[in-house]
């Protein structure tokens, strides 16, 4: 029945030619194949189920990665550990049931004859279709709000970087620099395009990663390493909250689906990528915390204790560069909804269309001026906006589709039998939706506002340069060899009497 009922998407064409269901981009139909145009599929025309595994764990890591060794300072060790395995876990399952909802929305769609060939499907129309209005409103809100705010991050994160390896400028003034830099991703048409990207990006990534393992275990212990976490519920919470958004990047899933060939294939890669990513995050964040232990409570960023070497700048450097791709990920399923609002959305012009997204970046550049608190924002975010965004909405919405018989019996897709099918299913949907509203947003949503708030008081808005080294003092002694205490001050002269003023005056006038 399922097999039957995926006829639509099994029809979808091969690589190269148009099909069913095919976002093009701005690409000739029956163009001759020529060593360019072989070469920009090779680069710039991604749509494999390998394409989707770089882009799903590029997008994944990203700068997350830096900043875990500061969640394990507030978590400690093993509950660090255990929260990278757990929400990796819940993060794969509700990543696998948004690719089920896709499927099923889009299976109907081409049943219905609907063509996709100029149109990608965002979240909010997957609700939509399958639940109503009133469910898209809450997905497109939610959603929207979340990749705003990740873009943000990515900014905020280039500036915190680049800080590192050249501190003459502030990190406001390189969120400036920064915020023009990946305004240029509005080049980029869709995931679609994003296949030597992606791949670079991983790369990058798993460098990073590694880099920070192995330097960390070399430099060894600082003296009088302490590992007291946790200590306060505060930032435990908070802890748990930021390793909540790291594997919460599952955001951009139904956007990253339609660009694939076979969307079908879906199902499983966001567990592949999430099972390598933790081959990246665990080693790292434990070793950083190993070695530098509860210094990382005020180093949100793991890269500023580790010494300056060239490996460190190359990490720096690679960091950057990804996180530019990553911004890209998170603003264009935001470019795509306000390319729908105003109109432009099937225009085959990419000039026109890069020019119209150009208004989107603006309120991102503001918001990581005025919040640049990195580290304290991720866990903000995480439980405020990825709780519902992709964990609770999800698991809700594939409840509510398949609440009645006839729906479970017509799914395009039957749950795995190791799950306990369709019971099974409900057991671990429910569980997801309690447990992350209640310790997720819940008590992460106390903690981490409570956290967010205290950087506010002791920074502020706007602040020119977060937890920037503080200059050192001048020396007091300059210009005075030995110090102020060696100066013999003399003591101050006598005024002059009046008589000796009009003396003085008459001597240089020559009389009255």
């Amino acid at each position: 029945m399922a097999a039957a009922a995926n006829d639509g998407l099994a029809d979808e064409k091969a690589p190269g030619t148009i099909g069913v269901g095919r976002y093009e981009e701005m690409e000739q139909d029956g163009a001759p194949s020529t060593a360019k145009s072989r070469l920009s599929g090779l680069l710039w025309h991604g749509g494999s189920a390998y394409d989707a595994w770089f882009s799903c764990a590029s997008n994944q890591v990203a700068q997350v990665l830096l900043t875990l060794p500061y969640s394990f300072s507030q978590l400690g060790m093993v509950s660090g550990i255990l929260f990278q395995l757990f929400y990796g876990l819940m993060g794969s399952w509700t990543a696998y049931l948004i690719s089920i909802l896709y499927v099923e929305y889009r299976t109907r769609k081409e049943r219905e004859k609907a063509d996709f060939r100029n149109h990608v499907i965002q979240w909010f129309e997957v609700l939509d279709g399958l639940l109503g209005r009133h469910w898209r409103n809450v997905g497109l809100a939610f959603n929207c709000t979340f990749l705003l705010f990740g873009s943000v991050i990515q900014l905020i994160a280039c500036a915190s970087n680049i800080y590192y390896i050249n501190d003459r400028l502030d990190k406001r003034t390189w969120t400036y620099i920064f915020g023009a830099c990946c305004a240029t991703t509005v080049f980029i048409p869709s995931f679609h395009n994003y296949r030597i990207w992606s791949f670079l990006g991983l790369v990058m990534t798993t460098y990073t990663a590694w880099y920070l393992a192995v330097a960390s275990l070399l430099h060894g212990q600082v003296d009088g390493v302490k590992h007291s976490g946790p200590t306060k519920m505060v930032l435990y919470f908070t802890g748990a909250t930021n390793i909540l958004y790291t594997f919460g990047g599952h955001a951009v899933t139904v956007e990253v689906m339609h660009a694939m060939w076979r969307p079908q294939k879906f199902k499983a890669i966001y567990l592949m990528a999430t099972a390598y990513v933790l081959t990246l995050t665990l080693p790292s964040a434990a070793s950083v915390y190993w070695a530098f232990g509860d210094e990382l409570l005020t180093h949100s960023n793991a890269l500023s204790l580790l010494p300056r070497t060239a490996f460190r700048d190359a990490a720096v450097v690679l960091m950057l560069v990804h996180q530019f791709i990553t911004f890209g990920f998170a603003c264009t399923p935001l470019y795509f909804v306000w390319e729908k609002l105003i109109g432009l959305h099937d225009c085959r012009s990419l000039c026109k269309r890069a020019a119209a997204r150009l208004p989107v970046v603006v309120p991102i550049w503001f918001l990581a001026i005025v919040f640049p608190f990195f580290g304290p924002i991720n866990s903000a975010v995480g439980s405020l906006l990825v709780s519902f965004t992709v964990y609770i909405i999800p698991a809700l919405a594939h409840m509510i589709t398949y609440r009645s018989a006839h729906a479970r019996e017509n799914a395009v897709e039957q749950p795995p039998r190791f799950v306990g099918r369709w019971t099974g299913t409900y057991v671990i949907n429910a569980f997801v939706v309690v447990w992350v509203l209640v310790v997720g947003f819940g008590f992460g949503g106390w903690a981490s506002i409570t956290n967010f708030v205290r950087q506010i008081d002791t920074f502020g808005l706007f602040t020119k340069c977060y937890q920037c080294p503080t200059p050192p003092i001048p020396d007091a002694s300059w210009p005075f060899p030995g110090g102020l205490h060696n100066l013999t001050l003399l003591p101050p002269a006598p005024a002059p009497s009046p008589a000796h003023f009009f003396q003085h005056h008459r001597h240089h006038s020559g009389g009255l």
